[in-house]
């Protein structure tokens, strides 16, 4: 948990780091991004969520993930979506911050899931299979980008994603936003013209610099700030 500084927003927001399911970017893609939140009023939380078995040594581990991105035939390889075990902890972390929200000083109703490339499939996967416990708002980051199951009940959804990441590349045109738009739920897209896949929290002087002030634009214009809910 990271605390906000200053006045606190009743919001707050859960973080899954990315790591292709085999690991955890704990640092940029977590702890940055939750310092970044709770310097703005948001209790953050980063989820150390369970990934896929890879070799306890770390120089096998290298060894075979060099061999994964080389396109070689490794001992091990990223799933093609979220595996139960990871969905099962993002959907506890949602029950746990929420049956705690007295304690975090927190709105349960304004919950958030965020999430960073394979974080990002999470996101999605705890709002298509989150069911009650699916969050209040959710923020896929370089996720999956392919068609989605959108439940009736969807929360609104905060979309970033830079044009030459290979996600991206991946599909014809932006199905994640056409799945959103086509059931009628809110959802904010910002397509960045360069960047890659893995940005974070945006470098200095990139095209992605300064997103997550975007999202905190979104979260204030969506009434999850504000001490009275729009």
């Amino acid at each position: 948990m990271f605390q906000p500084v200053g006045k606190p927003s009743p919001a707050s927001v859960i973080i899954a780091p990315g790591g292709a399911f085999l690991g955890l970017e704990m640092d940029k893609e977590g702890w940055e991004v939750a310092r970044w939140f709770a310097n703005h009023g948001v209790t953050a939380f980063v989820l150390k969520y369970r990934t896929l078995p890879t070799p306890p040594d770390q120089k096998v581990f290298v060894a075979e993930l060099d061999k994964m991105i080389a396109g070689k035939t490794a001992a091990f390889a990223p799933p093609a979506d979220t595996p139960p075990e990871a969905l099962a902890d993002g959907i506890a972390a949602l029950r746990h911050v929420r049956a705690s929200a007295v304690t975090y000083g927190i709105d349960p109703q304004r919950v958030g899931f965020m999430g960073f490339s394979a974080g990002g499939f999470l996101t999605r996967s705890v709002v298509e299979r989150g069911g009650v416990d699916r969050p209040d708002f959710a923020a896929p980051i370089y996720p999956n980008m392919a068609a989605m199951t959108v439940p009736a009940d969807a929360p609104p959804m905060f979309v970033a994603i830079a044009a030459d990441d290979f996600l991206l590349a991946r599909q014809q045109g932006v199905p994640l936003l056409d799945s959103y738009r086509a059931a009628g739920k809110s959802i904010e897209f910002h397509l960045f013209s360069a960047g890659g896949h893995g940005f974070g929290a945006g470098p200095d002087d990139s095209p992605e610099e300064g997103w997550m002030e975007l999202m905190y634009r979104w979260m204030r214009t969506q009434g999850l700030l504000q001490t009275e809910k729009k």
